[in-house]
């Protein structure tokens, strides 16, 4: 069975200079300021109210919510999405990137659920035909785990390689966060720990069963976390 490829949502190139650029800056901000400290998404003509900006202005530069949150995203995420690294271990490429990558969802954490409550609360619209935008759609993380499993293309099946790295992204992304905090009451700590744990059984658990004996753990030091420039 073919399955419906999904196209996550992607951010409008801002703009870099004059007047434009500091209106599109001083609305972004707010949408941020927003999300943080009032905790919804914001509709446009909201954020342009709070940000001193007519709402001709602001639709020039967010057309909808869903384009608005895209940038909140993309500025929160830094240079999340575009993670490299040359380590040749699979798992040793997942664990980096959990380890660089999480403390980025903990600062952002708020905005991050932020894209889920929008895109659950348009599921249901769209289900009842009452979505009336754009869209928001998720899943820039299949690229990013695309990467860091690139190592076993050569050593699964396509079969194998693909349920890895949709089971990965099960643990990889804000929903780690929103179950274990939100069911659990566990710490920032304990999310990171657990993830990496799961990250690390479901790696191992697909070599086994492509009958590759397993390295030992990764055991490295917590590696340097990149400084990601702030939006």
């Amino acid at each position: 069975m073919t399955r419906k490829k999904i196209e996550p949502t992607r951010a409008s190139s801002p703009p870099v200079r004059g007047p434009r650029a500091a209106t599109f800056g001083r609305l972004l901000e707010t949408a941020m300021k927003i999300i943080q400290q009032d905790g919804h998404v914001p509709s446009v003509a909201e954020t342009a109210a709070r940000a001193g900006v007519s709402r001709a202005t602001a639709y020039r530069c967010f057309s909808s919510r869903s384009a608005l949150l895209t940038a909140v995203i993309d500025a929160s995420l830094g240079n999340v999405r575009s993670y490299a690294s040359n380590l040749p271990d699979a798992r040793a490429r997942v664990r980096a990137l959990f380890q660089e990558t999480f403390p980025r969802f903990k600062e952002y954490e708020p905005q991050m659920r932020a894209a889920a409550q929008l895109a659950l609360e348009q599921w249901a619209q769209e289900r009842a035909g009452l979505l009336e935008e754009t869209p928001y759609r998720r899943g820039h993380r299949v690229h990013i785990l695309e990467h860091a499993l690139a190592p076993l293309k050569q050593v699964l099946s396509a079969a194998e390689h693909g349920r890895l790295h949709r089971a990965l992204s099960l643990v990889y992304g804000i929903e780690p966060y929103i179950i274990f905090k939100d069911i659990w009451g566990a710490s920032d700590r304990e999310v990171e720990r657990i993830a990496l744990w799961m990250a690390d059984a479901l790696l191992q658990a697909a070599l086994r069963e492509a009958g590759i004996p397993s390295a030992p753990r990764v055991t490295a030091k917590r590696p340097r976390v990149k400084t990601l420039p702030r939006q």
